[in-house]
């Protein structure tokens, strides 16, 4: 099955993509196109009789996923300026207006401790993924209903999914982020003001048969034993005595999340008592995000998104259209949203709730039988994850087997081309239901 069209894969006139690239070949966008300068899902029959029921031929379940903080970088957006010159600047242009403000020149110029700021942070990444979709739609004519059958983000990236689900506009998506990121720092300020001390996050990694220990070892530590119910374990403990699991993210990494001085602790008691040595590294984050302190955000998202859409012509809809394209899987749940009430009630607890990439990634492998990913935004981090559970998958075409990742233009060729050529590669389980 042929996936994109011509004789080679070829790229839109102009464009200077190099490293030997050949090119894919481009047509006009029929499917989340901009709107009047603005970026805006097209609205037509076909697009909605297609949600979630895909007509085209059968193929490896394929699964598009998002970065979340983490991934910033001083200059992400280069390598697409140089290769899509007249594209690119369009897109950032737009993104500049959604904003309210050049944010492009922070991602470009930074300075890095700016750029590294939540506020500044959050917002860029999921816009500098976005740019990147959008590139890939409008210079390859890639639309993602076309290729994928789930789309998830980690943490921040949840929003980026959304967007790429057709459950939320870019302009809508990128207010939301904005106004939570502004919320989870001064939740930050607040705890700092009222009980003093130093909060952030830090990753803890072990070896796989250890992983299950540590996860109990940690929530007799800090009394919290239950996913999803961190607003009511820890409503009476002040701040500065909080640390709790932020993520579970592979099979062998987990990260903590509260007062430095009580994660320090914990760590020091798991090392007395566990019986083993995990590798504690501290991660580059202003704020102790997916912990109590951030608890005013849930408030702040809950209420964001209980208005209509922000979309000039959309502003009497909701915010939120259900369903979208394709399930999007909750990082609160890591199953697919059931409803659009869920999905708002799980994406403002995504907050403070604990981000169960690792659940998400295991309940698409061996549930849903997803065997293809790819990764789309800045950063490989992402990739490598989603590797460490699913392993080598098909036909080793790319690094990762089954897993690939778009974050400069040299890798698109090599990620298509993936894709085309594993389209027919069916497990025999699935042949069998057809």
């Amino acid at each position: 099955m042929k996936r994109f069209t011509g004789p080679a894969l070829q790229c839109r006139p102009g464009a200077r993509v190099s490293r030997g690239a050949s090119s894919l070949t481009w047509a006009p966008l029929r499917c989340c196109a901009p709107v009047s300068g603005r970026f805006e899902c097209a609205s037509d029959p076909a697009r909605t009789a297609r949600r979630w029921n895909s007509s085209l031929p059968k193929r490896p379940r394929t699964a598009i996923f998002f970065p979340g903080q983490g991934v910033q970088k001083v200059g992400m957006l280069s390598p697409w300026l140089e290769a899509f010159p007249s594209t690119a600047s369009q897109i950032i242009d737009e993104i500049d207006h959604c904003a309210g403000f050049k944010i492009s020149d922070i991602i470009q110029n930074g300075p890095s401790k700016d750029l590294t700021k939540t506020t500044i942070a959050q917002p860029a990444i999921m816009a500098t993924s976005i740019f990147i979709l959008r590139i890939l739609e409008r210079e390859f004519n890639f639309r993602v209903a076309d290729h994928f059958d789930f789309t998830l983000g980690h943490s921040l990236g949840e929003f980026t999914a959304l967007v790429a689900g057709g459950y939320i506009t870019f302009e809508d998506s990128y207010y939301l982020v904005q106004r939570r990121a502004v919320a989870m720092s001064e939740a930050t300020q607040k705890a700092i003001q009222e009980y003093g001390g130093e909060y952030g996050m830090v990753a803890v990694i072990t070896e796989p048969e250890y992983l299950q220990g540590l996860i109990k070892a940690i929530r007799d530590f800090v009394g919290h034993s239950s996913d999803g119910s961190k607003s009511e374990s820890s409503q009476d403990v002040p701040p500065i005595q909080q640390v709790l699991i932020a993520n579970i993210n592979s099979k062998n990494q987990i990260v903590l999340s509260g007062s430095m001085e009580r994660i320090k602790t914990l760590i020091a008691h798991v090392r007395q008592f566990l019986g083993h040595d995990p590798r504690a590294v501290r991660l580059h984050s202003d704020s102790p995000f997916h912990s109590p302190i951030m608890k005013p955000a849930v408030t702040v998202m809950k209420n964001l998104l209980a208005k209509k859409s922000r979309v000039p012509g959309r502003e009497k809809e909701d915010i939120i259209t259900f369903p979208g394209l394709m399930p999007c899987i909750s990082n609160v749940s890591a199953r697919p949203f059931q409803s659009k009430e869920q999905l708002k009630d799980l994406l403002a607890r995504g907050c403070l709730e604990t981000v169960r990439w690792w659940a998400a990634i295991k309940y698409l492998d061996q549930e849903e039988k997803v065997r293809r990913w790819v990764g789309i935004g800045p950063g490989k981090v992402g990739r490598n994850l989603v590797g460490k559970e699913v392993g080598m998958r098909g036909k080793d075409l790319v690094k990762g087997g089954g897993v690939w990742a778009i974050t400069d233009p040299y890798e698109v060729e090599e990620v298509l081309r993936g894709l085309e050529e594993t389209s027919n590669i069916l497990e025999d389980e699935e042949e069998e239901e057809e």
